[in-house]
């Protein structure tokens, strides 16, 4: 045997072998920034699935993140008459679910703008023409 061998078995590796580096689990390995525009979709699809296609226009949200804390805002058109104070109740729990369950954020707060009341009798005796002007039913 030569004197000038050091027992190694990987001559061309300089540093340690590679069991001895430590792995870098998936969750570490960069940063995932989710859009303020697409938690804004989910918290809408969320009061849609509370108030139902029947309520009049979509809900449309508005939110502004903040180190994985979303601030909302909901804007709705709702029946009436109805129980507005459960109906908001309602969607605020689900839109924060939802937003947490799918975006994995915070929400301490969600604010609900009803912009319309939409009368349940009027619905049924109005119908909108191709114009988008209101046409009595007879």
């Amino acid at each position: 045997m030569s004197s000038s061998s050091t027992g190694s078995t990987n001559s061309t590796s300089s540093g340690p072998p590679r069991s001895a580096v430590p792995r870098v689990a998936a969750a570490d390995r960069g940063a995932t920034r989710i859009a303020d525009r697409v938690v804004a979709k989910i918290a809408a699809q969320a009061a849609r699935e509370v108030l139902g296609t029947a309520s009049g226009a979509p809900a449309h949200a508005t939110v502004t993140v903040h180190h994985d804390i979303a601030r909302v805002r909901v804007s709705l058109e709702v029946d009436y008459p109805s129980d507005l104070a459960a109906q908001c109740a309602a969607v605020r729990r689900q839109v924060a679910l939802r937003v947490e369950e799918c975006a994995s954020m915070s929400v301490p707060e969600v604010d609900i703008d009803i912009e319309h009341l939409h009368s349940t009798h009027t619905r049924t005796t109005h119908t909108r023409t191709a114009r988008g002007r209101d046409r009595r039913l007879r």
